[in-house]
């Protein structure tokens, strides 16, 4: 019997390990298609391309996926799965048609919810307590088909962005490694995937990064968390400065009705009264000039509180 042959579209922490599970899995891969690099972007994950390398497998790093030159590599590879884990490009429909078994797709949320882009940072941003990963089908409409299988990981109150990433790898890992051999043997459930309203979110920009003071502790605090190093990070004007703020955390305590935001020293600490009166304890942030001394910041605070705007 021939072995199953995939090829794969990956990119990122999920790519590689989900690459080497259908490795792991004796599926033949004869060709991997990564993303080039982004010289402008931090790269703290895992690297597609030399995992492949590692492993003597070809890979390749198209500009753009959807190329006539693809479509015609596929046609010739005839491959019996196409799968999709983190590529940071939609696939059309001529490639998915190349698979002679199926397309399918790692999602890193529990479908049908954060469709889209950056799912990990929107589920923390939106306050979320669970999360996970989702293999479907592949449709030309983004994260829309049907569901093989998903796991749900927690996303615990100070859990940061990278945090619940490295869980929803590992839920991904496991679901493939699962679901595989199901697969293969064409006994995979395929269960319809009901796309339910404003569950769709786009990709994140730095500016929206931006913290209003007037906000209530826990929005602040999910922000902060949902955008952490090593992503682009929540700011916030500081008096006549631009802060980062890289790290907060909720304290239970509230100041007086009417208090207007503030930050204040108390316990040897740097504390923020939000909008809603609720107190967030302030744990790392950095100026232009870098992390700040937050001990020292508390001692002048003592002095002389300042105001929020």
């Amino acid at each position: 019997m021939s072995r199953t042959r995939a090829v794969v579209f990956a990119y990122h922490d999920v790519g590689v390990r989900c690459l080497k599970t259908l490795l792991s899995g004796d599926v033949e891969v004869p060709l991997v298609v990564t993303v080039p690099d982004d010289p402008h972007e931090r790269q703290w994950y895992a690297n597609v391309a030399a995992t492949a390398q590692d492993y003597g497998l070809t890979v390749i790093a198209p500009a753009e996926a959807n190329s006539l030159e693809l479509e015609r590599t596929l046609s010739e590879i005839r491959p019996d799965f196409i799968f999709s884990f983190y590529y940071r490009s939609l696939l059309g429909a001529p490639l998915l048609r190349a698979a002679r078994l199926g397309a399918l797709n790692m999602h890193g949320s529990l479908l049908p919810k954060f469709r889209g882009r950056a799912p990990v940072n929107w589920a923390i941003l939106k306050g979320e307590r669970e999360t996970g990963a989702t293999l479907h089908y592949m449709l030309e409409r983004a994260d829309a088909g049907d569901i093989v299988d998903q796991l749900a990981v927690p996303i615990l109150e100070d859990d940061e962005a990278r945090e619940v990433f490295a869980k929803v790898t590992v839920a991904a890992e496991t679901i493939l490694a699962r679901s595989l051999p199901a697969l293969i043997e064409g006994r995979a459930p395929r269960r319809p995937q009901p796309l339910e309203p404003q569950q769709y979110f786009g990709r994140r920009r730095p500016e929206d990064g931006r913290i209003d003071w007037r906000w209530p502790a826990r929005q602040i605090h999910d922000l902060v968390r949902a955008v952490a190093p090593p992503f682009p990070g929540a700011f916030a004007q500081v008096g006549a400065q631009r802060w980062q703020i890289h790290r907060t955390r909720l304290s239970g305590e509230r100041a007086a009705h009417g208090t207007v935001p503030r930050l204040y020293a108390e316990h040897g600490e740097c504390r923020i009264v939000c909008g809603d009166g609720a107190i967030l304890r302030l744990l790392a942030a950095a100026d232009a000039r870098g992390p700040l001394d937050l001990q020292t910041l508390a001692a002048a605070l003592a002095e002389q509180p300042l105001a929020l705007s």
